[in-house]
């Protein structure tokens, strides 16, 4: 495992600490161990820290993010994204939560596109639909680490290359994606691939959060504000129409925070196609390739805050609809139906075989990169 920059590294029960010059002692990165497959591989566990106390976990089995701890408006910290103890619950299928998802997250309908003339076929794991890069994705993968810290940012670099025709995909094609926490309490992903076939790729991360803490039960009462004047709208299979339309009118219109509960039981079609909050939302960009802000979520209950920003040109937001208390998380927690939400920066669903959506092939020669800030603050609540 290669070290970046100046560091020091100390082995103390099974322990790497990583400690930044500038920091002195401030162990900003840390691995251990997190446990052993079935099938005999190791699992590692780096856990990232800012000068805030804000600590993010992270396994090098499909960039998982275990557990992420933040502070809340009287500065105690919780964990408020989902996960389980054990690497094994990941492998064997946990909603891809936390999980670095490709090589195609979301919908590709009925497992099929055709790219310069020729079709591929995808497994269809989800009905007749492809989902999340097929049964042994992404988040199936153990990535190459390197870990350092680096001025104010504690940084882990995940690396992995997926073969050509893996999962039915043409190319073969090398993703980085990097991770920095700062001292900001922002977590930073950076997604970076090529290929030397032309091919699609659409990457993010597959975190679920509740601003409360991943045992506390409904985020309904969760404020969200949604910075998007469109959405596009789905069939009952939740497959990308085509048509890009206004919120206007409609339950998906976060232009203004409200409560994630206000509209979730709407008789409104797209509501019920989605058994709740299941759309991919078009975000207002700035201009072409900014990284601009995608959403904000506020919980009058803890008075911690979320900030999402992003290049990507959409975002799903998934209110956990499908959670059924069948997973066993953390501490021995079930996570039950809209116990938590997910922010997922991404390009269209089912973009390959919708020619007016933005296009996500990548071409040799070319480099897929985008990022995606998540932001952790907090602010007063009224007691």
């Amino acid at each position: 495992m290669k070290l970046f920059g100046k560091i020091f590294f100390l082995i103390v029960f099974n322990t790497i600490y990583v400690n930044s010059t500038a920091q002195g002692n401030f162990p900003r990165v840390t691995v251990e161990p997190f446990g052993t497959l079935n099938d005999g591989r190791d699992v590692q566990l780096f856990t990232l820290r800012n000068t805030a106390g804000m600590t993010v976990e992270i396994i090098d089995l499909g960039g998982t993010i275990v557990s992420l701890h933040a502070a809340d408006a009287q500065g105690n910290f919780t964990d408020v994204t989902t996960g389980f103890d054990n690497p094994q619950r990941y492998f064997d299928g946990a909603g891809s939560a936390g999980a670095i998802v490709g090589r195609y997250a979301n919908r590709i309908a009925n497992g099929r596109f055709i790219l310069d003339g020729v079709e591929y076929s995808l497994a269809q794991n989800n009905g007749d639909n492809a989902i999340h890069g097929g049964l042994l994705g992404f988040d199936k993968k153990i990535w190459e680490a390197e870990f350092s810290a680096r001025g104010d940012a504690a940084v882990l670099e995940l690396a992995t290359v997926s073969p050509d025709g893996e999962e039915g995909y043409p190319g073969r094609v090398e993703v980085t994606v990097t991770y920095t926490l700062n001292d900001q309490s922002q977590l930073v992903i950076d997604y970076l691939a090529t290929t030397d076939k032309a091919t699609v790729i659409n990457l993010t991360n597959h975190a679920y959060f509740n601003l409360d803490g991943h045992d506390a039960g409904s985020i309904l009462d969760h404020e969200i504000k949604i910075n998007a004047d469109r959405f596009t709208p789905v069939d009952n299979e939740s497959i990308p129409t085509g048509e890009i339309a206004s919120v206007a009118n409609t339950p998906l219109d976060f232009r203004n925070a409200k409560p994630i509960g206000r509209d979730i039981e709407s008789s409104h079609q797209q509501i019920q196609f989605g058994s709740g909050f299941d759309h991919n939302f078009v975000i207002n960009h700035e201009g072409p390739g900014a990284v601009s802000l995608a959403a904000s979520v506020f919980s009058a209950a803890s008075g911690r805050t979320m900030n999402v920003y992003t290049d990507q040109p959409g975002m799903q937001f998934y209110t956990g609809n499908f959670l059924r208390g069948n997973l066993i998380g953390k501490d021995g927690r079930p996570y039950e139906r809209r116990f938590a939400f997910c922010l997922e920066t991404q390009h269209y669903p089912d973009s390959p075989n919708k020619a007016g959506f933005p296009s996500t092939v990548l071409r040799p020669g070319e480099r897929y990169e985008t990022s995606t800030i998540y932001e952790f603050g907090s602010r007063p609540i009224d007691n």
